[in-house]
């Protein structure tokens, strides 16, 4: 039997996805907000803006009516940007049945409430089911068919591994994790990282800088979320380190993107509007910020671009204070909890 998505969201991400399972000859709908981007992709049959190479496929309807989009699918997709999550589930729910499977594929944590989008889903439509599809994964790759690996993690297992065998392809593999808060986190927190990537690469700092903010990111991503109720291997897979290699060290990436711009001097306003795209890594900056508060962590990159983004910190100062903080073992959490693993 055909299996049916409607996916919620027009941006470069859910395009490329929309246009994956369309190629798979599933039954896609499409739901976008604006009527002059509809237009444009009717006319062409490219999303110009966001992913301009990509011809859409003939039967890949495109729509500004969510009814029409989701009413009745096997899935919905959400592939918004997270402070939009909230108001466009709102606005579908009542067209929402509770035997559709919800797959969320955007990467932040909200920040007002400091939920992830799955604890957004659980209030709005707490019948569903849900799953998470993250990992490695630009969307411009996905759409030129270059081979990519993703997870879809779900507490459920049977979603997971349904969820699976609906995305997958020759060129775009995907594993099953049931430990949907890590990789939630993982990527969410990576776009903090990135952004803190970018900005060394505009200071026109070297690899070993870089190599430096990824190590230490990958760690305080994973002590984040192990307070959180993640587990700590999750942050060694695809969502986790792969993921934050991916979107520290590439062009594509628009948080390393705006990142660099930052680390050239633009203002953050500025960055934002010549990057042309959501910065999700600007918001959750601070909801990280604020978690880590919440729970006592110690984050201290994620805490300095806090500083950056929101407090008009310098730069250079930061950079200074990273280097400068108190000594500390690098297995610091092993040290503490067992002084016997390390001898000397």
């Amino acid at each position: 039997m055909e299996k049916s998505i409607g996916v919620l969201g027009g941006g470069s991400w859910g395009t490329a996805l929309a246009i994956l399972l369309a190629n798979k000859n599933y039954g896609v709908d499409m739901w976008m907000r604006r009527k002059d981007q509809i237009d444009q992709i009717r006319k062409t049959g490219y999303n110009e803006k966001y992913l301009p190479h990509a011809l859409f496929p003939e039967d890949l309807n495109v729509s500004d009516d969510i009814e029409r989009t989701i009413a009745n699918k096997d899935v919905v997709l959400i592939s918004v940007p997270t402070h939009g999550v909230r108001q466009v589930l709102k606005s579908a729910k009542q067209f929402i049945s509770k035997d559709q499977i919800i797959v969320n594929v955007s990467k932040g944590i909200e920040n007002e409430s400091l939920l992830r989008i799955s604890q957004i889903v659980g209030e709005i439509l707490p019948d569903n089911k849900y799953a998470v599809l993250s990992g490695p994964s630009h969307a411009e790759e996905v759409s030129k068919n270059m081979a990519t690996t993703v997870v879809s993690a779900s507490e459920n297992k049977k979603v997971a591994e349904y969820i699976q065998e609906m995305f997958i392809t020759p060129k775009f593999r995907v594993y099953t994790n049931p430990d949907v808060i890590g990789v939630e986190l993982g990527g969410s927190l990576k776009n903090v990282i990135a952004l803190g990537a970018g900005i060394s690469d505009g200071l026109k700092f070297g690899d070993n800088t870089k190599a430096a903010i990824m190590t230490r990111g990958i760690f305080e991503m994973s002590k984040l979320g192990v307070a959180l109720g993640a587990r700590s291997e999750t942050f060694s897979g695809l969502s986790g380190v792969g993921d934050l290699i991916v979107t520290c060290t590439s062009m594509h990436s628009r948080n390393r993107r705006a990142g660099i711009l930052i680390g050239e001097g633009y203002k953050i306003e500025d960055a934002i509007e010549e990057v042309g795209m959501v910065v999700e890594g600007m918001k959750t900056t601070k909801s990280a910020y604020k978690l880590a508060e919440k729970h006592g962590i110690e984050m201290p990159i994620t805490s300095e671009l806090y500083n950056l983004l929101y407090s008009e910190a310098d730069v250079e100062k930061s950079v200074s204070n990273l280097m400068l903080r108190e000594k500390k073992h690098e297995m610091e959490d092993v040290v503490v909890l067992d002084e016997r693993v390390c001898k000397w």
